[in-house]
């Protein structure tokens, strides 16, 4: 049997009791995505995305237009993996205590008043932040900050956020009138961002048949929270081969301008290019994709998959390459073609 080479908590833990976890966690993925797909229909692929963001940790952003269920998404999500889901629908006059909570003053029976924090909605394991552009760049900060540091502080008291905590949040890309587009900083502590399209013709004529009839089907839970945080640490445990690890450096690398040596062609169309954290969202995604469908390690076609979900919000065009009709799609796939 080959030898896998990991970075392990447990040194007792042998190449074979990895090889049995991660065959489990695919079997037990697979029904969790069975589960999803029943309930939403012809959007396979973004509920493998929304998996992968929460296995590896992390916070997606959905970009679509209205209707095509992003909302019964992070609520079937929430109700399959057994996760505490709350939901916020953001509004230009929502303050961020709305989102974290706040104290307010009481007075007990003998007359001592006293200050006592109420948990706002972010205090939930698996939170959607709908038409999160919508909301002040203020309001935005407290959820990202919240979102990064998995905890808020109000009144100098620290309030840790629940395990695990996960952030849906969602746009219409349609109407921007009245809206406050995130911040590019604020966009890459996104791990992913999925794009939800239509559905095909054949999903849409189940949709119709199932969802307008006297029985509906409804979401059951499959997984606990305490499945999920274990699958994240199993996660972390998965070999990364040295060609993948360069695959990831070399994509994430000539995503930037600067880089040397890249096409100078496709270099001059990139205003400003991806991050280290970019390269940290393809590793975990890439781990988390190769466990959700049962491999012992993630695959270059792993990380060509996951190469546009993880860096379209973390570049820019630039004005040559909107003047000719470029988009980053087009500029992200040229990049994928070299990893071959």
């Amino acid at each position: 049997m080959t030898n896998l080479k990991h970075t392990n908590d447990d040194p007792a833990k042998t190449d074979d009791d990895l090889i049995v976890q991660i065959e489990a966690a695919g079997e037990e993925l697979s029904q969790v995505r069975q589960a999803a797909a029943s309930v939403i229909f012809g959007q396979e692929n973004v509920i493998d995305l929304a998996l992968i963001t929460v296995l590896a940790g992390g916070h997606a952003l959905l970009i679509g237009v209205p209707g095509l269920a992003k909302t019964l998404l992070v609520e079937t999500l929430g109700t399959v993996l057994g996760l505490d889901e709350r939901r916020i629908q953001f509004t230009p006059d929502l303050m961020p205590s709305d989102i974290l909570g706040s104290e307010v003053l009481e007075e007990s029976e003998g007359g001592k008043r006293h200050f006592r924090f109420i948990k706002g909605p972010v205090f939930a394991q698996l939170l959607m932040a709908d038409e999160i552009n919508r909301a002040s760049p203020k309001t935005q900060s407290a959820l990202l900050q919240a979102m990064q540091e998995h905890h808020v502080t109000i009144a100098g008291e620290r309030h840790d956020l629940p395990a695990p905590f996960h952030v849906l949040a969602t746009q219409n890309p349609l109407e921007q009138e009245g809206t406050y587009p995130l911040p590019e900083a604020q966009l890459d502590r996104f791990l992913l961002q999925i794009d939800v399209d239509y559905p095909d013709e054949n999903s849409e004529r189940r949709m119709l048949l199932e969802t307008t009839g006297t029985n509906e089907n409804i979401a059951k839970a499959v997984w606990s929270a305490q499945s999920l945080m274990k699958t994240q640490r199993l996660v972390r445990q998965i070999p990364v081969g040295e060609s993948v690890v360069e695959a990831i450096l070399k994509l994430v690398r000539s995503a930037r301008p600067s880089f040397e040596d890249g096409d100078p062609g496709l270099r001059d169309m990139i205003s400003w290019g991806p991050g280290p954290r970019a390269s940290q969202a393809l590793m975990m995604g890439a781990r988390a994709k190769a466990l959700m469908e049962g491999r012992l390690s993630p695959s270059i076609d792993d990380v060509i998959t996951l190469a546009e979900p993880v860096l379209q919000h973390r570049m820019a065009l630039s004005f040559a390459a909107r003047a000719e009709g470029v988009t980053l799609p087009h500029i992200i796939r040229q990049l994928t073609v070299k990893l071959d």
